[in-house]
């Protein structure tokens, strides 16, 4: 299976901007890996990434974070890079590496000056056939991920928001836990456990490669097939569709956090898919109430009647459901209550209101700015081909997207507002110091 997508400019006219369109070439091995390839030869820099269709939401509910661990396993070596010397290996040949872990994804990549792609391919092939699992390479990243833990969210302000959020926002789906998991159950996994997830999940036909920049498109060809050919097909993942019943009550939950001194409430609303049409428009919602000192909410409850010290709204998409979540802090004398009542006015309005014309163009010039920003460097094209093949399932969303963006109306962000924003379909968390707790 081949699909080429010839050169082209998308024409941003609202905006005044045009962006260039993303070209790629998509194929499979026979061992079912999906690759896409995308040329750019004005700068002398290749990159080879890899995205595994795994994250926390696959997990045994009973051994979490394993997908956060691997995130960090798989850079303890392989049967041909000794253990500690990949990140040597990476920058001793002018590179620079990482990876990151979601609910839904794993994601590897290399950067390399363009005269390196066969090394960069060579790696990611060793990760997905060669890993060495052993109970020391175990042990070593145990202590790293507890560290890890230990910084970003157990000693960190406002750290385990999102934990608690999730915790009571989903009752049955496995987006009730973190991504970096629990570190009980990480300390009671055996190696054969980890062994075992590594051969279900790190397997060609449940990852998608992606290679992007300067190369030659044949040449890359013959090295992809000659290093990830012959790798063994898994069996194929099999994935259960978990339904959540609606939220139809509001769900009030408070946290205790030591690390804060200034108290913050969070509004956290379950929303569909980051697929769906309604994802895209909440994404729209989010920008006309905090994006910038312009936005809705910031004059309001900032300027105007300073009764926060910070405020936000954001969409937090996955892949199977998402979180819209309304956060502010204080200020003064001002209480939660207080912030909770400027939020649902500024709700209220979006939801009764259809917002102006010359508000309505701002937004979709925002959106359109956005788009050309996300496609202006290699790195970035790389991880959104990645993204659209494994989680949306339409690599050319990446050039298209945009065109969804600009068909939303005005009565449309009104009617998501009235479906998905209502105090009846939220939780309400508390989130305040140890002192406001006693």
């Amino acid at each position: 299976m081949k699909r080429f997508f010839l050169a082209g400019f998308i024409c941003l006219l609202s905006a005044g901007i045009t962006a260039q369109q993303v070209d790629f070439e998509e194929f499979d091995l026979d061992n079912g890996l999906h690759v896409i390839l995308h040329q750019d030869n004005t700068a002398p820099v290749v990159i080879t990434s890899v995205m595994y269709h795994v994250g926390a939401k696959d997990e045994d509910p009973n051994r979490t974070g394993f997908a956060h661990f691997f995130e960090h396993l798989l850079f303890e070596g392989t049967e041909h890079i000794a253990r500690g010397e990949w990140f040597k290996i990476v920058s001793a040949n002018g590179g620079t590496n990482n990876a990151n872990t979601t609910q839904d994804r794993t994601y590897y990549y290399e950067v390399f000056p363009s005269n390196n792609l066969e090394l960069g391919l060579w790696m990611e092939a060793e990760r997905m056939l060669h890993p060495i699992i052993n109970q020391i390479g175990v042990d070593t990243q145990n202590e790293v991920v507890k560290e890890e833990k230990r910084l970003r969210v157990d000693n960190a302000p406002y750290g385990q928001w999102n934990a608690v959020a999730f915790k009571h926002l989903f009752k049955t789906h496995p987006y009730q836990w973190t991504t970096i998991g629990s570190m009980d159950h990480l300390d009671a996994a055996t190696l054969e456990e980890f062994q075992a997830f590594n051969k279900k999940f790190y397997v060609p036909n449940n990852a998608v490669l992606v290679v992007a920049g300067d190369f030659e498109t044949a040449t890359a060809k013959t090295m992809i097939e000659a290093y990830f050919g012959d790798i063994p097909r898994g069996d194929d993942v099999e994935r259960i569709a978990v339904k959540e019943a609606p939220i139809e009550e509001e769900i009030k939950a408070t946290f205790t956090d030591p690390n804060i001194q200034i108290p913050a409430v969070f509004t956290v609303y379950r929303t569909p898919a980051m697929t769906t049409r309604e994802a895209r428009v909440l994404d729209m919602i989010s920008t006309i109430l905090s994006d910038g000192k312009s936005s809705r909410l910031y004059k309001k409850l900032v300027d105007t009647e300073k009764k926060a010290l910070q405020i936000a709204a954001f969409n937090y998409s996955l892949e199977d459901y998402g979180a819209y979540i309304i956060l502010g802090l204080p200020l003064g004398e001002n209480t939660l209550e207080n912030l909770i009542e400027g939020m649902d006015e500024e709700i209220v309005k979006l939801q009764t209101e259809l917002i102006s014309e010359r508000e309505f163009q701002k937004l979709k010039n925002t959106f359109e700015n956005n788009f050309v920003n996300a496609n202006a460097n290699v790195e970035s094209i790389a991880n959104s081909l990645a993204k659209y093949y494994l989680l949306y399932d339409d690599v050319n969303l990446i050039n298209s997207e945009i065109n969804i963006y600009n068909s939303i109306s005005r009565e449309e962000i009104r009617s998501v507002a009235q479906k998905y924003l209502n105090p009846n379909q939220r939780l309400v968390l508390d989130y305040v110091p140890e002192s406001d707790s006693k």
